[in-house]
């Protein structure tokens, strides 16, 4: 029973990730004018501990047509998934503490989130929601969901918490 459980979140895990794909091919898909769609994450340089650590995440479509991307593994959907990998300054991985949904695969239209050429859409959302950034100490994040969002081009950001 167990190696048939095994199995099939084996099967579930390729499908999930299979499933997506297309989304990076569009998402990579270069228009007339460049580059698709390219992802700028950023948050205030310093923090005082318990405050808000505020994520503008940002998706340009730099193409010369509409584009679309997943929304799901993004903060555009909130915490319902990790998409961050958080290390402290000392090497140490924070963990996320939010939701983990589960999705039956393929993602539905409306899962989508349509950029239309040269423009962009924008989030903000607190890290604090689902990572526990309570420590003192400069943290690096890089966005680690492309597989499912196909967001290929993101920066990844550094930011201190101070006492």
């Amino acid at each position: 029973m167990k190696n048939r459980f095994m199995t099939l979140a084996a099967v579930l895990s390729f499908l999930t990730f299979a499933a997506c794909k297309h989304t990076q091919k569009t998402s990579g898909d270069t228009g007339a004018t460049g580059e698709g769609l390219v992802t700028v994450m950023s948050v205030p340089a310093t923090v005082k501990t318990g405050n808000p650590v505020m994520l503008k995440f940002t998706v340009y479509n730099k193409s010369g047509k509409e584009l679309q991307f997943c929304k799901w593994h993004t903060p555009f959907e909130g915490f319902i998934s990790s998409f961050l990998d958080i290390q402290s300054s000392n090497n140490t991985e924070v963990l996320y503490r939010g939701a983990m949904a589960k999705r039956m695969m393929p993602p539905p239209a409306e899962a989508y989130i349509k950029v239309p050429a040269g423009k962009s859409v924008s989030v903000d959302i607190d890290l604090l929601k689902g990572y526990n950034l309570s420590a003192p100490a400069t943290y690096k994040a890089v966005y680690q969901a492309s597989g499912m969002s196909g967001l290929e081009k993101v920066n990844e950001i550094s930011f201190t918490v101070t006492e």
